[in-house]
């Protein structure tokens, strides 16, 4: 049984459980100084969003700063723009998108907490009948969280490592997660934000 200590205060930060809900679109962008606004339409998520609500995009938590109808207003800070791939989207794109974590619901995923730890490459794709492999490109810094058969977090979607090598991993996607996630619409060479697991820093922070 894994214990988490309890100064880690899992329980007093908004979670997400890396299921998604919803692909969004991008409608706008505007751009300020150290400052992008996206507005995103949420569909079908809109009605249960409220303003100051945490939101998951493409796995990087964001705070609900307006609303109308469907169409929800984000603030992007500048490590934000800095850290993740939200910076290279434009209007049109698409995003995951995945309310936070209410007491008492379902665990679908893995606790994540929308806190990107590194924008990774996508190096290579492999496709076979009903089955996708993506390989990753990672650093040193981060690959000793990511182990065979562990979770991970790529564009917010909560996955299972399939494969561990030098330098990078790979997950095996089926034709369901393609089809509601982004990961279906990525090429070689695309930017994904990388989450590694939470009990996994834990674990090795405590073992150092």
């Amino acid at each position: 049984m894994i214990v988490i200590p309890a100064k880690a205060g899992i329980h007093n930060k908004i979670m997400f459980t890396g299921i998604i809900e919803n692909i969004g679109t991008i409608k706008k962008i505007n751009s300020k100084k150290n400052l992008l606004v996206f507005s995103i339409d949420l569909g079908v998520l809109a009605k249960n969003v409220k303003l100051g609500d945490s939101v998951s995009v493409s796995g990087v938590c964001l705070t609900v700063t307006s609303k109308k109808g469907t169409i929800a207003n984000f603030d992007l800070m500048k490590e934000t723009i800095d850290k993740t791939s939200l910076r290279s989207l434009a209007v049109g794109d698409s995003v995951n998108l995945e309310l936070a974590l209410k007491a008492g619901s379902r665990m679908g995923g893995h606790f994540v907490t929308g806190h990107v730890d590194e924008l990774a490459v996508i190096k290579d794709i492999i496709e076979e009948l009903n089955w996708v492999a993506i390989r990753i490109s990672v650093s040193k810094a981060i690959r000793k969280y990511i182990v065979p058969k562990g979770s991970v977090t790529i564009d917010g979607i909560s996955l299972t490592v399939g494969a561990v090598g030098r330098g990078y991993f790979e997950v095996y996607l089926i034709p369901y997660t393609l089809k509601v996630t982004t990961l279906g619409l990525k090429n070689i060479g695309d930017y994904v934000n990388i989450e590694t697991d939470i009990l996994a820093k834990y674990l090795h922070r405590e073992a150092v």
